[in-house]
This record gives C-alpha cells, sequence and structure tokens, in this order.
C-alpha cells in the first residue's frame, strides 16, 4: 500500500467519470471524497457529517446532490453518503455498508422504516400532530417531515437531500396519503451555509382553508402552516406542556414568548388561578388567543410585546408570580455565539427568577444545539448564584419521544427543558 495517499489506486469497481449518470442512477458513486490520516474513527463510528476540515482530496467531479463514497486516506471503504461542494458539512452519510446502494429503494425503505416507527408509539391518529421524519435521529440527515392532520410539512436542511425533493414527495404521497404536502423553507442562516433557496409553498395536493386544527392530549390547537415558525407548531415540546401543566394548578402563571400559547392554554386548563402570555410577534399573539378562544381559555390573556423589556416593567410593577415559563428561540446558531448565548439565557432566567414568588415554579428551555444540557444547568446554577435563589430541579425534561435522537450524532438532542422550584 504507498505511503502516499495521492498515490493510492482506486478500486477497480469503482465507477469512471464516463459512467456518471448511469452509477449515479443506479444510487453507486460518482467520486470519491478521502480523508485525511487519523480523520476516520467518527465515521466507523457512524456520524453522519464529514466536515470540510476533515477531507484530504475528492476523486471524480461529484456534483451537489451526487452520491460519493467515503474512504480513508489509503483507500479504504468507510461509508456511502450525498456530496455537497458548498457546506461545510461536506458528506452526509448514510450507509456504512459497500453493497448498499443510495437508490430509489434504499430512500423509500428508509422513510417507510420512520413512519413505521411514528405508528408503533402511537402517532398514527390523523387528528393528531407527529414528527414523521427527525433527521439524523431517523438516519435521514438533511430531512424532516411533520404531519398536522392530513397536511405534511417538508423541510430541508441540507441540499443535497433536497436534490431528491420530488422523490421524497412520491414516496410520502404513497405512505402517508396527505391531502396536501407544504414545503418549509429552513432558518435563514443554514440555507446560506448549504446553498440552498427554497420557496416555502404547496407541492402536492391542495393547501387547508386556514389553520389546520389538531388535537394535543385533549387540547385543540389551530396551526398556521403557511407562516408559523418552524413547520408550523412546536410538536416536540408536546409532552413537557402537559409536565409543567401538572404543577399550574392555583398559579399564577407567566408565559414568556408564548408563540402560539401551548404551554399558556395547557396550565389554564390544568387550573391555572390566571395565565398571562406575552410574545413580541403580533401573528403568534393572534394564534394564542385564537387558541385560548378554542379551548375555553378564559383566565388567558394575551400581550404583543417585547419579552425583555416586559420582563422588566413587571419587575418594576412588583409583580409576582406562581410559575414562570421561559421559551425563548434560538439563541445560539453556531459554536461561536455559544457565550453570547449563555448571557442571554442568563438574562431571562434571572429576569424571571425575579417574579418568581418563594416556592414558585421555573419552566425553562433552550431549543440551541450548541447549548447542551450541562451548559444549560451550568448557566442556572449562576442565576442561582447572582439571585442569590435556591433553584431545585424537579424534572429535566428532552423532546417527545416522536423526535428520536442517535446514539452516533447527538447533535440531533438540541432541546433542554427544566422544572424548578424557586425558594
Amino acid at each position: 500500500m504507498p505511503d502516499n495517499p495521492a498515490e493510492a489506486p482506486a478500486s477497480d469497481d469503482r465507477p469512471r467519470e464516463s459512467d456518471a449518470p448511469a452509477a449515479e442512477a443506479a444510487g453507486l458513486a460518482v467520486g470519491t471524497v478521502f480523508l485525511k490520516p487519523k480523520k476516520a474513527r467518527p465515521f466507523f463510528g457512524r456520524h453522519p457529517w464529514v466536515l470540510d476540515s476533515a477531507v484530504l482530496r475528492i476523486e471524480g467531479n461529484p456534483q451537489p446532490g451526487d452520491v460519493v463514497d467515503l474512504a480513508t486516506h489509503d483507500g479504504n471503504f468507510v461509508a456511502r453518503g450525498l456530496f455537497n461542494p458548498e457546506s461545510r458539512i461536506r458528506v452526509r452519510l448514510y450507509a456504512f455498508d459497500a453493497a448498499e446502494k443510495l437508490d430509489d429503494a434504499f430512500w423509500r425503505k428508509r422513510i417507510e422504516r420512520a413512519i413505521s416507527l411514528r405508528k408503533t408509539l402511537g402517532f398514527d391518529d390523523r387528528s393528531g400532530a407527529a414528527r414523521l421524519i427527525n433527521s439524523e435521529g431517523d438516519d435521514l440527515s438533511g430531512l424532516i417531515v411533520d404531519r398536522f392532520a392530513d397536511w405534511l410539512c417538508v423541510q430541508f436542511t441540507a441540499r443535497a437531500m433536497h436534490c431528491r425533493v420530488e422523490l421524497i414527495c412520491d414516496i410520502l404521497e404513497e405512505t402517508v396519503r396527505p391531502a396536501g404536502i407544504l414545503l418549509r423553507s429552513t432558518e435563514r442562516g443554514l440555507g446560506k451555509l448549504e446553498g440552498l433557496h427554497i420557496t416555502d409553498g404547496l407541492v402536492r395536493g391542495r393547501l387547508p382553508n386556514g389553520p389546520v386544527f389538531i388535537n394535543e392530549h385533549g387540547l385543540q390547537f389551530g396551526v398556521d402552516l403557511s407562516e408559523g415558525q418552524k413547520t408550523g407548531f412546536y410538536l416536540d415540546q408536546r409532552d413537557n406542556r402537559q409536565a409543567a401543566a401538572r404543577f399550574a394548578g392555583g398559579r399564577r402563571v407567566l408565559d414568556m414568548f408564548c408563540y402560539s400559547g401551548g404551554f399558556s392554554i395547557a396550565c389554564a386548563k390544568a387550573g391555572a388561578a390566571s395565565v398571562l402570555a406575552v410574545d413580541g410577534s403580533a401573528k403568534a399573539t393572534a394564534l394564542a388567543e385564537a387558541n385560548a378562544g378554542l379551548n375555553g381559555a378564559a383566565s388567558v390573556s394575551v400581550e404583543t410585546s417585547d419579552a425583555f423589556k416586559k420582563l422588566d416593567a413587571l419587575a418594576s410593577a412588583g409583580e409576582r408570580f406562581g410559575m414562570v415559563i421561559l421559551d425563548p428561540p434560538k439563541f445560539a446558531r453556531s459554536r461561536s455565539t455559544l457565550d453570547e448565548a449563555l448571557r442571554a439565557y442568563h438574562r431571562v432566567n434571572r429576569q424571571g427568577v425575579d417574579l418568581l414568588e418563594p416556592g414558585g415554579i421555573l419552566v425553562t428551555c433552550s431549543c440551541s444545539g450548541v447549548v447542551s444540557r450541562d451548559d444549560f444547568l451550568m448557566m442556572l446554577s449562576g442565576v442561582a448564584q447572582r439571585s442569590g435563589r435556591s433553584i431545585s430541579i424537579l424534572e429535566c425534561r428532552g423532546a417527545a419521544d416522536d423526535h428520536p435522537v442517535s446514539v452516533s450524532c447527538l447533535d440531533g438532542e438540541y432541546l433542554t427543558c427544566v422544572i424548578a422550584r424557586v425558594v
């Protein structure tokens, strides 16, 4: 075997560049990405993301979305995936057996496997909503699919996966038989990093006539599939809303960053004395108000206001609450902004703690994937120290079980929800 990886011979069965179209149709590689020495271990462990910094060289001429093989610096097969020359994640891996082809049958089997899990978990009730495909958690890196009653919302976070949008929609139509499939753009920054430009809108079937109504733990919610955040509703917080509501009875509740009122309505229906729901988006608060009315949650009052300013105003007015819920948007989108995000989490949690009466309940969340659970808990420790209050964790929760996390890619464990007592 040559000492210089640049001299490593190509394997005899690897398709030549002139055979690329036929190879691609068969789900075989049209090129090979060679890793730098000592960079292969994570991928033998089935981690799906190959960063550009791990790449030694590329053989062939793969284009965005093409199938490529990943090889060690000296030419040994590691895995098969999809290529994106514009992304820092240069290759996303899906198969770790050289005999497995990334053809139409492969994607169908992988999608059907994900949907079968949701049926096993009991998420096949068309009156409700569920995440059917959770990207890396279902070994489908770059693809998210949520079902709201009879409609699907599809979100691509990888350009290479988006290249297969028609095939994916074909499979979803045949497997789920939805009334319609809507495409939702990803976060602006992520789309730019992937070279991914998507226009929101209907791609199959028909649009719903207004909001889609779903049942969640006996509560009704109207979901705006065309303009809501993420794919329209925070399905990941489904069980956390009920967990928080168990502590709400008889308490005066403040729900900051309320979005469409999920936590607020769950707490109101569980017997909260009153709920003040606040969000900076007028569209979100209109949804929250409508959902409160839909559920007969008369104790919920909704206000459109900047969260930080409202927290300061409540503190200045001497207001106190028996429960404070903090579910802010993502504060960190990359590791370079981690420190800034932790400062923002500290600030909002310090404000929330200061508004709690002794023995009050703090429900505080982070959906920033780069903020680990340990980081978040250490931030809370700092809040306890600075505020002079004792904070005791009652529950530390994650996303609902239709959001599986792969042990090979723990980056997918992005949601932390802490329920704590503050004295």
